[in-house]
């Protein structure tokens, strides 16, 4: 099987993301959030996540 990416890109790839760590960590936890809501959740985890995302909002409002 073949690879579809290169090595040189796999290679700028890693590069990019120890320069920045801070950016593929949240891309990261971004790209699992979304696969859990949208793969994984049931009704009640819905709930609950839709409550933390109020909470979170009114924290960064202040």
């Amino acid at each position: 099987m073949e690879k579809k990416t290169s090595d040189a890109q796999l290679r700028a790839t890693r590069a990019w993301e120890q320069r920045n760590k801070e950016k593929a960590k949240i891309g990261s936890y971004r790209r699992t959030a979304r696969l859990f809501i949208n793969k994984h959740s049931n009704l009640d985890d819905l709930e609950e996540m839709k409550n933390l995302i109020v909470l979170r909002e009114e924290e960064l409002k202040k």
